[in-house]
């Protein structure tokens, strides 16, 4: 697996509009963006695999990993750069052994250490911890404290993804705390400028002298 997770990790809306997904995802890539992750519960079948194809294409234009969330089948159809699963979207061992070895396996673990550690022994390459602040998207997820991610940076050798009610305030705590990867959505793409809101989460992990490489 040498998919790299790291910086600001896009999470698509819900949206059945395959051209201003795109359209949003692109302005999130031209602003910095290093992981996309395509997630979309509104969609049918046939509108999802029109959209991962797409996205995929897109990612690869910007040679940015596309990851998709809770399908397996379709990360395997569109030959995503990996997949994540949460704690109820199927078996973490039984996705790696369906997946290729280049595809990267992510898996949210909430506010648990053992969750990561069990998930990193069934063949996770990186982990997800959150909602660490107040989520419009989960608004009942388990709230992890940042102690969590120091305890997982010295015991798991994979990236650690931070997620929930993400803001330009409160990440710079996540990144210092010792986070690969901030995980966004309404932060991101509802902002009235995507680019520019990527561009400024992008700038917490790159200096701005250096912003200009993505």
């Amino acid at each position: 697996m040498n998919v790299s997770i790291s910086g600001l990790y896009a999470i698509t809306p819900d949206l059945t509009d395959t051209e201003q997904l795109l359209s949003l995802v692109e302005s999130a890539l031209r602003g910095g963006a290093g992981v996309i992750q395509y997630r979309n519960k509104i969609a049918t079948p046939t509108q999802r695999l029109a959209q991962a194809h797409a996205l995929q294409a897109l990612c690869q234009s910007y040679r940015k990993p596309l990851i998709i969330n809770d399908h397996l089948d379709l990360a395997v159809a569109v030959n995503a750069a990996g997949l994540h699963l949460g704690g109820d979207d199927g078996s973490l061992s039984e996705a790696r052994r369906q997946l290729k070895p280049h595809q990267c396996l992510g898996a949210s673990c909430y506010d648990r250490l053992e969750l990561a550690q069990t998930a990193v022994a069934a063949g996770a390459d990186h982990i997800a911890f959150g909602s660490f602040f107040p989520s419009s998207v989960k608004p009942f997820a388990p709230r992890p404290p940042l102690s969590l991610i120091r305890s997982a940076r010295q015991l798991l050798p994979v990236p650690i993804v931070a997620i929930g009610g993400i803001t330009l305030d409160n990440a710079p705590s996540l990144i210092d705390a010792g986070v690969s990867a901030i995980a966004l959505i309404s932060n991101l793409f509802a902002a009235p400028d995507v680019y520019a809101r990527a561009r400024q989460f992008h700038n917490l992990f790159v200096p701005p002298t250096s912003s200009h490489q993505n």
